[in-house]
């Protein structure tokens, strides 16, 4: 296995996981990491990027949900 495939595995790890922290973590050791090209960096940030833009979405979206769900009827005390 190269080592770009290697990469690609451990970000697709940790998409699936969907733990911030551990993304921000992978993206962190992508900026170092030598052996890989720009361009293949480039790649392999931008889908934890992305990742990490749309699980922000999401979180939010379940917030709003929730603040309506509790709020239907009367005001949050």
């Amino acid at each position: 296995m190269s080592h770009l495939d290697e990469v690609s595995v451990a970000v697709d790890a940790a998409i699936e996981a969907g733990v911030i922290s551990g993304m921000n973590e992978l993206l962190i050791t992508l900026s170092d990491d030598t052996a890989l090209s720009r361009d293949e960096r480039f790649t392999q940030q931008q889908r934890l990027r992305t990742a990490i833009a749309h699980h922000g979405r999401q979180h939010k979206e379940e917030q709003e949900a929730r603040h309506e769900q509790l709020t239907k009827g009367g005001t949050i005390l």
